[in-house]
């Protein structure tokens, strides 16, 4: 199931390169019946907490305890994903989680779910999402030559983006002809269709061969989450990157929770004003990974530089005087937001030695947990004193700000000393002493 390209494809700057490798092109169909999957019960969960208990709190509660394990867990996750055949590791994952969804569903068709249970099983499957995601995600890159690495991972978005507009649209006709049981069940069956397909997957000519068991052991016999924090901690460019998208995720990005207030609140829009930002946003998404995908060496100057572009425009939608001019910036704003995280990506899981690279995204996990956690409790707060305008603009200066200050550090530490050039003279006679 690989294929060999040819000299003229081996230089395509194509979005779609990746996909002329056959088992890309199955693992890419695999993740968007998954993805929908996913997102279909992720929409009915929501609704299924609301039926059970009435509360909105109660359903966020649910999201948060289903994430709460990649704070934690992310780290041990990664070492497993290191230490164990990548391939294995994402089947058995994969089959945990369609056991997982088979038992939900049985519950709610037989009407035995309770909200302890349902919190239980949230927790298991966040648990067992701290080492699919990065067994799946370095699973994809495994399929390819290194240099088509940006092109899966912005398939990858793609995939990621379409998935969900199918899930959560099958969502509402699955529950509406079938009941609430048969979205539990489609996922399930969606998690076995990837673990049917990943036995069949075969790398690329020139992929990256993950080393596991013995000789993983012989070559790096370190195999620890210590030596996976430790190269995070000590390598600069990672340390640079997660400086950049923290910033950029605290005070930028949360699109959702900015751009709501503003439309409804100072733009004196309503909610179907919303949905059309939200509609653009989306394009902008689907835009950004494509041009991301065409990307062949992304480096985090580039991420960088997206994120202070982003920031830029962020400050003046900040300042828009109507919905029509937002409208027309947040556009741009998606599209810069999807390169830079595509970007991005594409340098934090090519960047480590391939041994590591498990635990340097299971430390990413735990990091990204934490902002994803942090950034809109802090966010909120910032428009509580600033309203969503000063929140917009006061988020881009200091995202800039950092950004900038960053990059004159980076510049200041790397500047080579300039030698003067000395001129040889003529040794001087003694000084003699006065008569």
């Amino acid at each position: 199931m690989s294929s060999t390209p040819s000299p003229a494809q081996a230089g395509s700057r194509s979005p779609w390169r990746s996909l002329r490798h056959r088992s890309m092109r199955w693992w890419s169909v695999a993740n968007f019946v998954s993805n929908a999957g996913t997102w279909m019960q992720l929409t009915v969960q929501n609704l299924l907490v609301l039926q059970i208990t009435g509360s909105a709190a109660a359903t966020g509660l649910s999201m948060s305890v289903q994430a709460a394990p990649a704070l934690l867990m992310s780290v041990l996750g990664g070492a497993a994903v290191d230490r164990w055949p990548r391939k294995l590791t994402a089947a058995v994952s994969q089959a945990l989680l369609a056991v997982i969804a088979f038992t939900t569903a049985t519950l709610v068709a037989l009407d035995r779910l309770d909200m302890t249970t349902l919190m239980v099983l949230a927790a298991v499957t966040g648990m067992v999402a701290t080492v699919d995601n990065p067994a799946c995600a370095l699973l994809g890159n495994d399929l390819v030559p290194a240099e088509d690495v940006p092109s899966a991972i912005g398939v990858g978005a793609l995939v990621f983006n379409a998935g969900r507009l199918a899930g959560a649209a099958l969502a509402g006709v699955t529950v509406g002809f079938l009941g609430t049981a048969a979205a539990y069940f489609a996922n399930g069956f969606s998690f076995l269709f990837v673990t049917a397909v990943i036995p069949f997957l075969r790398p690329a000519a020139g992929a990256v061969r993950q080393v596991t068991g013995r000789a993983a052991r012989r070559s790096t016999p370190d195999m620890s989450v210590r030596e996976g924090l430790a190269f995070f901690a000590r390598r600069p460019r990672l340390l640079a990157l997660a400086g950049v998208t923290g910033i950029s995720a605290v005070f930028g990005r949360n699109y959702g929770l900015t751009l709501a207030v503003l439309v409804t609140g100072p733009l004196a829009g309503g909610a179907g004003a919303f949905g059309t930002v939200s509609t653009v946003l989306a394009a902008g998404g689907i835009v950004g990974a494509v041009l991301g995908a065409r990307l062949r060496r992304p480096s985090v100057r580039l991420v960088g530089a997206l994120a202070a572009t982003g920031a830029l425009l962020q400050i003046v939608a900040g300042l828009s005087p109507s919905l029509a001019v937002l409208l027309v910036l947040v556009l741009p704003m998606a599209v810069v937001e999807s390169v830079s995280d595509t970007a991005g990506t594409a340098v934090l899981q090519t960047d480590p030695p391939a041994h590591l690279r498990g635990r340097v995204l299971g430390v990413w996990g735990s990091v990204g947990t934490v902002w994803s956690l942090g950034g809109p409790p802090a966010l909120g707060l910032l428009m509580e004193l600033a309203g969503p305008r000063g929140a917009l603009i006061t988020g881009g200066v200091i995202i800039t700000a950092s950004i900038a200050s960053g990059h004159l550090l980076h510049r200041r530490r790397t500047v080579s000393p300039v030698a003067f050039p000395t001129k040889e003279t003529a040794p001087q006679p003694a000084l003699q002493t006065a008569a």
